[in-house]
């Protein structure tokens, strides 16, 4: 049993991102889409990016904001994934298409396999992204997708253990579920969540 990749996101300060990477995060996720109390900008998550070791990886995170400026940030922050969530296509992902650069592709429609867009990674999340309410991964109607995919929306230290049991991750992904007050992260929680997800079977 292989473990489970593990994506803390809308990290703001130094002290969230060395405490995502001492406990073990595979992934940290900086927020550059508008009118989140988690967005930074490229000069800051560039500075964060930096503290972050090259086996962890960085990732700007983007809502309906044009390739264009998708690339700029990512090229300013030197983040070395870029996730979208929006009406991208197929296209928009191979324009971001870049030696090095891991593509996610975040949705909340059932999908049956990752890379159908031509993205690395596929993320599952809530119809109300970073706002910590759940979908029903629970339904008896949900259906795992093929590949490398991971569960968002919701998880918390105290039910990531059972979401990847029940629906199969290959990895997840939290913001709010670490966090003491919106938009606040925890390093006490995000060391928990990492300690119970590592913990988990699927």
């Amino acid at each position: 049993m292989t473990d489970v990749f593990i994506k803390i996101c809308g990290l703001k300060t130094e002290s969230d991102v060395d405490a995502a990477v001492a406990a073990g995060a595979d992934a940290v996720g900086f927020v550059f889409a508008p009118g989140s109390p988690r967005t930074v900008d490229a000069a800051t998550a560039r500075r964060l990016a930096e503290r972050v070791p090259a086996g962890v990886l960085t990732v700007g995170v983007f809502r309906g904001q044009s390739v264009e400026e998708v690339r700029r940030f990512a090229e300013e922050s030197g983040v070395r994934g870029v996730q979208l969530h929006g009406e991208e296509g197929p296209e928009d992902f191979a324009a971001l298409r870049a030696e090095g650069r891991t593509l996610l592709r975040a949705t909340a429609e059932h999908v049956k396999r990752c890379g159908e867009y031509g993205e690395d990674l596929l993320l599952l999340d809530a119809p109300d992204p970073g706002s910590g309410k759940p979908w029903n991964w629970g339904s008896p109607e949900f259906s795992a997708p093929e590949g490398r995919w991971l569960l968002a929306g919701g998880l918390t230290p105290a039910t990531v253990r059972e979401a990847v049991a029940v629906t199969g991750a290959w990895g997840v992904d939290v913001s709010s579920g670490v966090e003491s007050a919106r938009g606040v992260k925890s390093p006490d929680l995000i060391r928990a969540f990492i300690e119970t997800a590592r913990g988990a079977s699927r």
